[in-house]
């Protein structure tokens, strides 16, 4: 499986996959289907599904069947993934990728398939990930913004979790809100600008999805199909074109660091998809914070224009120094014309420094970027007058936040678990800083004495093991922490980051 010429046909695909039942066990794809589709006409060329049999038919449990429907009879005669490699292989490298929410979950299940089975995964030339250009374009009309919602919204389907059926509507959603958001921008004076976005209206979840037809093509009797021959339609894109879903590509370097990330919600042309293609490469994307999520995969990190944080100074207030009644929230300037909610006290930025931190649980690799690099965040216990400052302020900033209307759930800052061990807590995250192929930690970090010197801890690479010998459960800490609002995933919140650490020996 070498390197394969460069096709411009864009790959659709879908996976379905078993669903973990237990912490640590993995996810196993149960079916493949993919469509190309002609950049230039957006009309699928040829297509290839197959149910897969996962080397463990115990992985397929009642969840997993209630999720697709796909049974432990339906694939006990299908081919196992290292059987299919090879035309897997074949449809998705050196072409263009898209799908619906596939930078988080469809293409790692692909490179773990590959991993599994010692084979090298192949590459992308550039991504299309519906789900986040969809909800930043096309705005929260259709609600939560999975494929299901949108099929229903224009009246093209019911979903059924197929991954043959996903794949083409997704493409006739791409079809229609083009179409709708064209149809708009001639007629700005109709249809205000934007009027439906909300200020920080970006989401990415694992979407359910449906057939364009109603109808699925795949069911358990049937279990491979392919109309892909051994001679793929190339489509040459002539210099100068421009093609209204190539526009929305992001391109993929030799170390896939560049993608997606939090696009701009109010741009002042709602089709210049030009603008969105560059917008989703170079924004900072948010970390998922809910440790408990199934997905495992989220993006890269990259250096954001994020222009609020000139209005902010230096100023760290311990949570004594905090006065609830003076905290309160405005949408700031964010990335190229978008917004984002801004904490303030009083007149200044809000950042806290909470000393005498105990660590609770060390290091947590669970997420990793694009690029596979860990995004390292650990977690500490909150003290009574922290929990108090983080409160409020999550009080102050989600009432800013269900005005603006966006429909993502709202994650406190702090968390408290029912129990034992019922006393709060907060993960803290550390910024992986990225420079070509260079990624070392954003987060300034420093090891305190018993003596009291305090000496500044200088890293040559970004080594996740390194950092938990000195971050590990029951260390005392003191901590420089940024307060910063998301709104990804269909989750929203304040993220906690680290700017400055000093850890105590």
């Amino acid at each position: 499986m070498g390197p394969t010429e460069d096709r411009s046909e864009i790959a659709f695909f879908d996976v379905e996959t078993t669903v973990p039942t237990r912490q640590g066990q993995k996810f196993s794809i149960l079916e493949f289907g993919a469509i190309l589709v002609c950049p230039k006409k957006l009309v699928e060329l040829e297509s290839y599904s197959t149910l897969v049999k996962p080397s463990d038919l115990s992985l397929i449990s009642s969840l997993s069947v209630r999720c697709n429907g796909i049974t432990r009879d339906a694939v006990i005669s299908s081919p196992t993934f290292a059987q299919i490699a090879d035309r897997v292989y074949d449809i998705l490298h050196g072409r263009i990728w898209a799908g619906h929410n596939i930078l988080r979950f469809d293409c790692a299940r692909i490179r773990e398939a590959f991993a599994e089975i010692g084979v090298p995964a192949p590459e992308p030339k550039g991504t299309i990930d519906s789900l986040a250009l969809l909800t930043q374009r096309f705005g929260r009309r259709a609600g939560d913004m999975k494929m299901a919602t949108l099929a229903s919204y224009f009246g093209i389907g019911q979903q059924t979790h197929r991954s043959l059926d996903d794949v083409r509507m997704n493409l006739e959603v791409l079809k229609y809100c083009a179409t709708v958001l064209f149809l708009e921008s001639s007629l700005p004076e109709v249809f205000p600008e934007n009027s439906w976005v909300s200020p920080n209206a970006v989401t990415r979840r694992r979407a359910a999805k449906s057939s364009p037809q109603g109808n699925s093509s795949n069911n358990n009797s049937h279990a491979s199909s392919s109309n892909i021959g051994g001679n793929p339609i190339s489509l040459p894109v002539q210099q100068g074109e421009t093609h209204p879903i190539l526009s929305l590509v992001t391109i993929c370097s030799e170390d896939r660091a560049s993608i997606l990330a939090e696009p701009s919600a109010t741009e002042s042309d709602s089709f210049n998809m030009h603008t969105t293609s560059d917008q989703i490469t170079g924004a900072t994307l948010e970390t998922d914070i809910n440790m408990e999520e199934h997905a495992t995969v989220s993006t890269e990190a990259s250096p954001s224009e994020d222009t609020s944080t000139s209005l902010c100074t230096t100023k760290f207030l311990e949570p004594d120094q905090v006065s609830v009644s003076f905290i309160t929230a405005s949408f700031v300037p964010f990335f190229r014309g978008s917004q984002r909610i801004q904490l303030w006290h009083k007149d200044d930025c809000l950042q806290l420094l909470c000393n005498n931190l105990r660590v609770r649980f060390g290091i947590s690799t669970k997420f990793t970027d694009y690029a596979g690099r860990p995004r390292l965040s650990f977690v500490v216990d909150v003290p009574p007058n922290l929990c108090t400052v983080l409160e409020a302020s999550d009080g102050v900033a989600q009432r800013l936040f269900s005005d603006s209307g966006s429909g993502s759930e709202w994650r406190p800052a702090v968390t408290r678990k029912n129990g034992y061990f019922n006393y709060p807590t907060m993960r803290l995250h550390i910024p992986t800083a990225v420079s070509g192929d260079v990624a070392n930690y954003a987060t300034e970090m420093h090891q305190k004495e018993a003596s009291g010197a305090v000496q500044r801890l200088i890293f040559s690479k970004f080594d996740a093991a390194e950092l938990d010998s000195l971050i590990k459960p029951g260390a005392i800490l003191d901590a420089f922490i940024s307060l910063d609002t998301y709104d990804y995933q269909q989750s929203a919140g304040i993220r906690l980051v680290a700017k400055k650490l000093i850890i105590r020996s």
